[in-house]
Protein backbone atom coordinates (compact mmCIF):
# COMPACT_ATOMS: atom_id res chain seq x y z
CA UNK A 1 0.00 0.00 0.00
CA UNK A 2 1.47 3.84 -0.76
CA UNK A 3 2.15 5.51 1.75
CA UNK A 4 -0.85 8.34 0.90
CA UNK A 5 -3.59 5.20 0.98
CA UNK A 6 -1.52 3.88 4.02
CA UNK A 7 -1.93 7.51 6.52
CA UNK A 8 -5.62 8.11 4.99
CA UNK A 9 -6.73 4.12 6.34
CA UNK A 10 -4.74 4.67 9.34
CA UNK A 11 -6.56 7.75 9.72
CA UNK A 12 -10.08 6.83 8.60
CA UNK A 13 -10.10 3.26 11.36
CA UNK A 14 -10.40 6.50 14.56
CA UNK A 15 -13.02 8.42 12.56
CA UNK A 16 -16.73 8.85 14.12
CA UNK A 17 -17.98 11.57 15.56
CA UNK A 18 -19.50 11.80 18.47
CA UNK A 19 -21.04 14.24 21.20
CA UNK A 20 -19.39 14.87 24.38
CA UNK A 21 -21.76 17.21 25.64
CA UNK A 22 -24.66 19.44 24.20
CA UNK A 23 -22.45 21.28 22.86
CA UNK A 24 -18.67 19.73 22.25
CA UNK A 25 -18.05 16.58 20.25
CA UNK A 26 -15.40 15.19 18.91
CA UNK A 27 -14.07 12.53 15.91
CA UNK A 28 -15.55 14.59 12.43
CA UNK A 29 -11.88 14.64 11.41
CA UNK A 30 -8.73 12.22 12.33
CA UNK A 31 -5.09 12.65 11.05
CA UNK A 32 -2.07 10.21 10.88
CA UNK A 33 1.29 10.69 10.48
CA UNK A 34 4.36 8.85 9.78
CA UNK A 35 7.86 9.68 11.26
CA UNK A 36 11.11 9.43 10.44
CA UNK A 37 11.62 6.75 12.60
CA UNK A 38 8.68 4.63 10.63
CA UNK A 39 5.96 4.80 13.62
CA UNK A 40 2.55 6.20 12.71
CA UNK A 41 0.68 8.38 15.35
CA UNK A 42 -3.01 9.45 14.85
CA UNK A 43 -4.98 11.75 16.40
CA UNK A 44 -8.98 12.67 16.05
CA UNK A 45 -10.54 16.80 16.76
CA UNK A 46 -12.26 17.88 19.04
CA UNK A 47 -14.86 20.65 18.54
CA UNK A 48 -15.48 22.82 21.55
CA UNK A 49 -16.76 26.47 22.09
CA UNK A 50 -14.64 29.39 22.97
CA UNK A 51 -11.88 28.02 20.61
CA UNK A 52 -10.75 25.25 23.46
CA UNK A 53 -10.74 22.60 20.88
CA UNK A 54 -7.89 21.24 18.85
CA UNK A 55 -7.52 19.94 15.31
CA UNK A 56 -6.86 16.15 14.45
CA UNK A 57 -3.52 17.04 13.66
CA UNK A 58 -2.78 18.53 16.16
CA UNK A 59 -3.75 15.36 18.39
CA UNK A 60 -1.58 12.91 16.21
CA UNK A 61 1.50 15.51 16.82
CA UNK A 62 0.91 15.43 20.88
CA UNK A 63 0.95 11.43 20.35
CA UNK A 64 4.31 11.58 18.55
CA UNK A 65 5.68 14.12 20.94
CA UNK A 66 3.82 12.09 24.02
CA UNK A 67 6.33 8.99 22.39
CA UNK A 68 9.49 10.89 21.85
CA UNK A 69 9.51 11.95 18.38
CA UNK A 70 9.23 15.24 16.94
CA UNK A 71 9.95 14.71 13.13
CA UNK A 72 7.21 13.87 11.05
CA UNK A 73 7.52 12.46 7.18
CA UNK A 74 3.99 12.98 6.37
CA UNK A 75 0.83 13.75 7.08
CA UNK A 76 -3.13 13.13 6.14
CA UNK A 77 -6.28 14.01 8.21
CA UNK A 78 -9.45 12.54 6.74
CA UNK A 79 -12.76 14.14 7.20
CA UNK A 80 -15.92 11.48 8.13
CA UNK A 81 -17.44 12.46 4.48
CA UNK A 82 -14.13 11.09 3.04
CA UNK A 83 -12.71 14.16 2.17
CA UNK A 84 -9.14 14.53 2.75
CA UNK A 85 -7.88 17.97 4.15
CA UNK A 86 -5.05 20.28 4.01
CA UNK A 87 -3.68 20.99 7.88
CA UNK A 88 -5.08 24.97 8.91
CA UNK A 89 -2.45 27.46 9.34
CA UNK A 90 -2.63 26.61 13.06
CA UNK A 91 -1.30 23.25 12.55
CA UNK A 92 1.27 24.42 9.81
CA UNK A 93 3.02 26.77 12.29
CA UNK A 94 2.98 24.10 14.68
CA UNK A 95 4.69 21.21 12.54
CA UNK A 96 6.99 23.95 12.31
CA UNK A 97 7.74 24.75 15.48
CA UNK A 98 8.60 21.54 16.60
CA UNK A 99 10.90 20.46 14.46
CA UNK A 100 11.85 22.83 11.72
CA UNK A 101 13.14 19.64 9.83
CA UNK A 102 9.32 19.24 8.77
CA UNK A 103 9.25 21.65 6.22
CA UNK A 104 9.96 19.06 4.03
CA UNK A 105 7.39 16.54 5.26
CA UNK A 106 4.86 15.27 2.71
CA UNK A 107 1.16 16.52 3.19
CA UNK A 108 -1.26 15.14 1.76
CA UNK A 109 -3.61 16.94 0.10
CA UNK A 110 -7.14 16.71 -1.88
CA UNK A 111 -5.04 15.74 -5.07
CA UNK A 112 -1.72 15.38 -4.43
CA UNK A 113 0.73 16.63 -2.10
CA UNK A 114 3.41 19.05 -1.28
CA UNK A 115 6.10 19.75 1.19
CA UNK A 116 5.04 22.02 4.37
CA UNK A 117 7.17 24.96 3.50
CA UNK A 118 5.19 25.45 0.05
CA UNK A 119 1.68 25.62 2.65
CA UNK A 120 3.11 28.06 4.69
CA UNK A 121 2.77 31.72 4.19
CA UNK A 122 6.37 32.54 4.32
CA UNK A 123 9.10 30.55 2.79
CA UNK A 124 11.43 29.25 4.90
CA UNK A 125 14.64 27.72 3.58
Amino acid sequence: MALREELIASAAEILGSRMLTEDSSCGGVAAALITENGNIYRGICLDAPCSLGFCAEQGAIASMLAGGESRVVAIAAVHEDGRILPPCGRCRELLYQINHGNLSAEVFLPEGSTELRNLLSCVWN
